[in-house]
């Protein structure tokens, strides 16, 4: 059991790996999150478009976008902060689990 402990890295080289980890995951989240903005706003300059020639009357159709967008982006998060949280890296996992949380309520707050 000597060699475990040998081969065990330092609290400097595990926080070093942490960091670059959770600033990883964060760049990729925030990616993500640009992806589902730019198409969320690009579909409704569609609909702005669109909606010029009809009467004020009119109700517009319910629009699932982004129910689905937000939703989509926040389970993917939701399953890294699970997966974070059970290999050890919780400040990581708990990082995303809010954001995940986050991403949840903004969906819900934006179903029809």
């Amino acid at each position: 059991m000597p060699e475990l402990a040998d081969k065990q890295p330092s609290n400097k080289e595990s926080a070093l790996t942490a960091g670059c980890l959770l600033l990883l995951v964060l760049v990729a989240d925030v990616a993500a999150g640009l992806l589902v903005v730019i198409a969320l706003a690009v579909r409704g300059l569609g609909r702005m478009d669109a909606g010029s020639g009809q009467a004020a009357t009119s109700v517009p159709p319910l629009d699932w976008a982004p129910v689905l967008g937000f939703g989509a982006l926040a389970l993917p998060v939701g399953v890294t902060a699970v997966v974070l949280l059970r290999i050890g890296h919780r400040v990581i996992g708990a990082v995303q689990l809010t954001l995940c949380v986050f991403l949840a309520v903004h969906t819900l707050g934006s179903w029809p």
